[in-house]
Parts: C-alpha cells; sequence; structure tokens
C-alpha cells in the first residue's frame, strides 16, 4: 500500500510540513527531511521551486527565489533523494508547478519519483480533466497519488469530482489567499472546515494555507484529518539551524 494510504489509516491527526527544496542552503533537503521525521512529523511535502509559485505567498516565493539562485532544478532534488528511503519512512510528498515537470518529462519524473520512494504528487496547476485523460494511468503505474486542492469557493459538485477520483486525501486550501497571509482562523474559515466535514466525502482531507502554531493547528484539525505547515515553518528555517527544527515541532503538537 502506498505510504499516504498507510498513514491516513492510523487512528490520529496528522502534521505534515512543507518546505522548499534547496532552501535556506542547497544541501539542506535532506538532513531538514530526517529532522522532521525524528521529530513526530507524520508526512512532508517538499516543494519544487519555480520561478512563479502562483498559489505561493511572499515567504514561499522568498525561499524559491534562493533556492533557485543556490542552484535547486528537478534533477538535483531528485539525486538527492536517491537514498533517502535508506533512512526515512514515513511519506514524502513532492509539490511543484506544472510547467518545469513537463519540461523535465512526465513519464521520465514519475518513473525517478517511484525510483527514489516518493508517495505522492501536487500540482496546483494541473487542471482535473487534463489529469484524469491524460495522466492518471501514469501516476498508477508509479503507485503516485496525485492530491488536489479545493478552496471555500470550490462548488460542492467539482469538490465531489475531485473526491470521486482522488484515493489519498484531499489537500483543502483555509481560504482563497495565498499561502502565509493569514493571522487566524475565524469564524468563515470555521464554518467552511464543517461544512466539508459534513459532506462526508471518501477521501480525508488536511488543511493547509494559514497554518502557523498550536491554535491554528488546533482549528484545523477539529474536522479534519491533518494539518500543513509552510510558510511559518520556512520563516523558522531562515532563522535558525537545521539542527533548532525540534525546537519547532514542539511548540506544534
Amino acid at each position: 500500500m502506498n505510504r499516504i494510504n498507510q498513514k491516513i489509516q492510523e487512528d490520529k491527526k496528522l502534521l505534515s510540513i512543507y518546505f522548499t527544496a534547496g532552501f535556506p542552503k542547497i544541501n539542506d533537503t535532506v538532513s531538514i527531511i530526517q529532522e522532521l521525521e525524528k521529530n513526530g512529523v507524520d508526512m512532508i511535502e517538499i516543494g519544487l521551486p519555480f520561478s512563479d509559485p502562483l498559489a505561493d505567498g511572499p515567504t514561499i516565493q522568498e525561499s524559491s527565489t534562493i533556492a533557485i539562485e543556490n542552484g535547486m532544478t528537478t534533477s538535483l532534488l531528485l539525486e538527492q533523494l536517491k537514498d533517502i528511503r535508506k533512512t526515512v519512512e514515513i511519506p514524502l510528498i513532492i509539490m511543484g508547478y506544472f510547467n518545469p515537470l513537463m519540461q523535465f518529462g512526465m513519464e521520465k519524473f514519475c518513473q525517478k519519483c517511484a525510483e527514489v520512494g516518493i508517495d505522492g504528487l501536487i500540482i496546483p496547476d494541473l487542471p482535473l480533466h487534463v489529469y484524469e485523460t491524460e495522466y492518471k494511468a501514469l501516476f498508477e503505474k508509479y503507485n503516485l497519488k496525485n492530491i488536489f486542492l479545493i478552496t471555500p469557493q470550490t462548488s460542492n459538485v467539482r469538490i465531489k469530482q475531485i473526491d470521486a477520483i482522488s484515493d489519498s486525501f484531499i489537500y483543502m486550501v483555509s481560504s482563497a489567499a495565498v499561502t502565509g497571509s493569514k493571522s487566524g482562523f475565524g469564524e468563515e474559515q470555521i464554518n467552511y472546515f464543517k461544512r466539508i466535514s459534513d459532506l462526508k466525502l471518501k477521501n480525508q482531507q488536511i488543511v493547509g494555507f494559514g497554518i502557523k502554531d498550536k491554535t491554528t493547528f488546533n482549528q484545523a484539525i477539529e474536522f479534519q484529518k491533518g494539518a500543513i505547515i509552510g510558510s511559518a515553518f520556512i520563516s523558522f528555517l531562515k532563522n535558525n539551524p537545521v539542527s533548532n527544527i525540534k525546537e519547532f515541532i514542539n511548540k506544534i503538537k
């Protein structure tokens, strides 16, 4: 069974962490992953830096810019991860934009992901119908889960379409804003979390965007399976060595 599905079946709420590959230093990727697992994180999203990350806020955009300046590329990330399964067991997901993956070659990319032990992909700008007609079979060939995003503006009809085609979890964007721009969850977001929970979808949901501390993490997991922290963790990495990751995680869990 795919590691994501195994993890979701566990009787616990999940903490997922996002970071940008190649940030703050070009060779930090593996040590960050190892430290996150060692300190109790359940799942990791590895961001593939892109020059035009439309869904990301200024913190992640800045980390992408620095990572690219450091020399991070799709090929280099996959090379850095080639032995990751010798030391890390938790699910690993690559989040990237469609254009660089197309340039690399989708089949070649999926094959390399399977070889190094990647479990899933998040490609925010890959349309549902394009995935379904052109890439679903390819993802299944390499046992890669494709994770779709929904927002408060996504209609129930489309949410159910996404639920029908998904077989891991649904990435639930907490608000229409870009990542890292909210200070906390208000009544509007809480009502959204309840509404999606009441739909009784077959896939669990994990909430991302706007989660920065224990309070927002607990709000996000009240109605959903887990939550993803991105910008707050990247800000921490900007000002702390990788060896201090334990300090960040202990404040959340």
